[in-house]
């Protein structure tokens, strides 16, 4: 069974950093493209970034072009979201998201079919 576990989400100070994580498990990482989403309260979920499956491509919402990246490591099954200079309004459960490399690497979530059960991350001005 697929299982994707997120980490690393807390509280941080605005202008901090935060690293997450996520591990993969029950599906083979290195054929998945993968994502990150977050959702605030009263919000819907929204797209932040995704790397494809050879890393060879990346995405960014523009709200946090140039203060995140994503990254992964197919030999550990994770993948990777630092954020930097952070902002309150990067408060938010965040998400990762995998889709099997042979559809499209969308922002859309209706593309992904697995989902790991979200980190909380909260931003203090």
């Amino acid at each position: 069974q697929v299982q994707l576990v997120e980490s690393g989400g807390g509280l941080a100070q605005a202008g901090g950093s935060l690293r997450l994580s996520c591990a993969a498990s029950g599906v083979t990482f290195s054929n998945h493209h993968m994502a990150w989403f977050r959702q605030a309260p009263g919000k819907e979920r929204e797209f932040v970034s995704v790397i494809s499956w050879d890393a060879g491509y990346t995405d960014y919402a523009d709200s946090v072009k140039g203060r995140f990246t994503i990254s992964r490591d197919n030999a550990k099954n994770i993948v990777y979201l630092q954020m930097n200079n952070l902002k309150p309004e990067d408060t938010a459960v965040y998400y990762c998201a995998a889709v099997f490399r042979s559809r499209p690497i969308q922002r859309y979530s209706g593309n992904y079919n697995y989902w790991g059960q979200g980190t909380q991350v909260t931003v203090s001005s």
